[in-house]
């Protein structure tokens, strides 16, 4: 159990593209990467892997670091996400927590579904959602890696 929730991370390489999952033959073509999800829920006229949404909103949405619902969150590309990684806002909760819904976060059987209200922790040093630790709906908690992230995009014309 301990070494599947230490990789379960590293499966998240395909969450930031824009591309569709490829289906599984149990999921009835429903797998989705965040990209898409992102782009649907939000609005947002934007193209490109997940890491690339940041750059492509400048001069066309407003973009900045505090979280609002229905606004997109941008984590970076990393390492352990090449791709980096779109969510939707739904709620926030305090200075510090936010909820997100996503598709494509987690790994395994949930793999290329969607997580609606999954809560995010602000965990950089100056209280500006540069640095998050995402919920795993597998482990029932945070596990222990921080994303950096560009900041939210606001479905507001900039």
């Amino acid at each position: 159990m301990r070494r599947s929730v230490l990789f379960a991370p590293l499966l998240l390489g395909a969450c930031g593209t824009s591309r569709r999952v490829p289906p599984r033959p149990s999921s009835g073509g429903a797998d989705l990467s965040c990209v898409p999800y992102a782009r649907d829920r939000s609005g947002l006229a934007l193209r490109g892997d997940a890491w690339q949404w940041w750059e492509a909103a400048a001069g066309r949405y407003r973009r900045d670091r505090m979280p609002r619902p229905g606004s997109v969150l941008v984590l970076m590309r990393t390492a352990r996400l090449p791709q980096g990684h779109l969510a939707v806002v739904s709620q926030v909760v305090s200075t510090r927590e936010i909820r997100v819904d996503h598709a494509n976060w987690a790994s395994g059987a949930a793999k290329g579904r969607v997580a609606r209200d999954q809560p995010v922790a602000d965990v950089s040093p100056r209280n500006d959602w540069s640095l998050l630790r995402v919920w795993y709906p597998r482990v029932n908690g945070y596990g222990s890696s921080a994303y950096p992230a560009y900041g939210f995009i606001h479905g507001v014309a900039a």
